[in-house]
């Protein structure tokens, strides 16, 4: 099995086909690329790209222009997310097609629930070129 939870040692004792229970209080926030932006990663398989994480934007905070590689789908558990296309919040849910390009911002901050099947791609910023893991 290639997929784990990260930063969760209850785990690692586990077998392949056992549930993983994960305890989200437990996992520490990790920064990402962008400042004013950290996470937890609930769920991750390297090898493939999957990856299921809640996202913790400040206020005020920008994720520069940035492709989907595949789809990806966002459920805003608290605050918004706004971009060009229009804003999601509390409640709400938004999914992208591989290909959709935007610029995101969080005027007033948010707490996401993120799924993704490949890591974005920076298109713009210090990390163009450069997939967000």
């Amino acid at each position: 099995m290639t997929a784990v939870t990260p930063f969760h040692p209850a785990h690692q004792h586990l077998s392949e086909l056992d549930s993983r229970y994960v305890d989200v209080s437990q996992i520490p926030w990790k920064p990402t690329p962008t400042p004013g932006i950290e996470m937890k990663v609930l769920m991750q398989d390297e090898e493939s790209g999957l990856l299921t994480a809640l996202f913790r934007w400040e206020p005020g905070t920008q994720l520069p222009l940035h492709e989907h590689v595949e789809i990806e789908q966002t459920y805003v558990l608290s605050g918004s997310i706004v971009d060009d296309e229009g804003e999601v919040r509390e409640g709400d849910f938004v999914w992208r097609p591989r290909g959709n390009r935007h610029l995101a911002r969080s005027p007033n901050g948010a707490l996401v629930l993120s799924f993704f099947l490949k890591p974005n791609k920076f298109l713009e910023g210090e990390h163009a070129g450069k997939e967000l893991k």
